[in-house]
């Protein structure tokens, strides 16, 4: 965990949880919600880097289109009305 998340202000939240896992998982953690906040930081991680591969594999496409009208113009310049 990064040092301002671990530094950032607590507040409690509700969450509903099955009871038959919550039990489960106290069996490996004295701290639920260390756990709980931990597993959340490295969920938002790995959106925030799926989302940042997404915007790189979309701005590739449109670079690649781009170069292409560039190179060869589009289709519709040959029967442009203005």
């Amino acid at each position: 965990m990064h040092a301002e998340a671990a530094a950032a202000r607590k507040r409690p939240v509700n969450l509903t949880l099955n009871e038959a896992l919550v039990a489960q998982a106290r069996a490996y953690t004295d701290n639920l919600s260390a756990t709980m906040e931990s597993l959340l930081a490295q969920y938002v991680a790995t959106q925030q880097n799926e989302q940042r591969q997404r915007q790189q594999r979309a701005d590739a496409c449109a670079d690649g289109w781009n170069a292409v009208h560039a190179q060869i113009g589009s289709y519709a310049d040959e029967h442009t009305t203005l």
